[in-house]
């Protein structure tokens, strides 16, 4: 079953978690471009959680969900709000969601953890995972190491749930491959931060616009917390530090807020812009429903031209 069939939406696609970004304003437009909207628990704490999940209630009666960083302070009371509030559908990163499994699935909930390995998908379909969400080092933000045309098809062949490819998916070209691969729909993130309802700042936007198909780099790949970031003055000068053997107390000073700047402030010299590999691909501000439109259009062309051998 394909990922629309089977979460009652018009495209097979979910809008990845982002965090300080998906707030339930931005969930609420892309479950009404015909996506699953979901809103970002990362940056967040419970109560702001709540108003977010209330808030894109009344904006949309369309599916939606949370995406819950299991590694925020207040995960377990996220986790508890995510059923009272009767959210259906939780993606999940960061971590393991098997301790809160058997209250959400009491709630009759969709749990879609992030996984970067099949040994981890395994896991997840052991705890009682709906589907999994095998995310490719191209993606923005935090990353692991194999790529999406790797991750795909041995996490699609080690379990018996359906698998969602994420990370370098901007256009039919790439949702074709992602079908191909066997994943029954695709996670996005990178392409909607040029959205027209993406809340990020100007500048941010504008500097995912000029970005190159070369102009992201991983920091944090030495301590062991890589994140994929366009290249500026703080990610130039942490990986600079990073090599030279800086300790994760003294790195913490470029990426403290960092994200925050970016998003809120557009400071696109010393902010985090998150960005997967896909920023060369994106070079205008669309509504989200043309860019839903024109990447499954794209990829109906695609199949088409395939099955005329062209």
């Amino acid at each position: 079953m394909r990922l629309d069939k089977m979460l009652g939406i018009k495209y097979p696609f979910i809008q990845g978690g982002m965090a300080n970004i998906a707030t339930g304003e931005f969930a609420a437009a892309v479950s009404n471009a015909g996506g699953l909207g979901l809103i970002g628990a990362g940056g967040m704490n419970t109560e702001m959680l709540r108003e977010n999940i209330r808030k894109c209630r009344t904006l949309t009666d369309k599916p939606f969900g949370v995406n819950l960083m299991l590694m925020n302070p207040e995960a377990s009371d996220m986790a508890q709000l995510i059923a009272e509030e009767n959210v259906k559908i939780v993606t999940t990163g960061a971590g393991s969601p098997a301790k809160y499994m058997p209250m959400w699935k009491e709630h009759g909930m969709m749990v879609i953890p992030v996984v970067s390995s099949s040994m981890l998908a395994v896991k997840m379909e052991k705890c009682g995972a709906d589907a999994v969400i095998a995310e490719g080092t191209e993606s923005g933000g935090h990353v692991g190491e194999m790529t999406t045309m790797a991750l795909v098809p041995v996490v699609a062949d080690a379990v018996n749930i359906p698998v969602i490819a994420a990370g370098g998916i901007a256009d039919g070209r790439q949702l074709a491959a992602a079908f191909a691969l066997g994943a029954i729909g695709v996670q996005l993130g990178t392409c909607l931060l040029a959205s027209k309802e993406c809340p990020i700042h100007e500048a941010y936007k504008e500097a995912v616009l000029k970005a190159k198909d070369n102009d992201t780099i991983v920091t944090g790949r030495i301590s062991g917390t890589p994140v994929r970031i366009i290249k500026n003055t703080m990610a130039r000068e942490y990986v600079k530090q990073e090599k030279a053997g800086a300790d994760k107390m003294e790195l913490e000073k470029y990426t403290l807020g960092s994200l925050r700047r970016a998003v809120f402030e557009g400071d696109v010299k010393n902010g985090s812009l998150m960005a997967g590999q896909v920023v060369g691909q994106i070079n205008s501000i669309r509504s989200i429903e043309e860019i839903f439109k024109d990447m499954y259009e794209g990829y109906e062309a695609v199949v088409k031209g395939m099955a005329q051998g062209e």
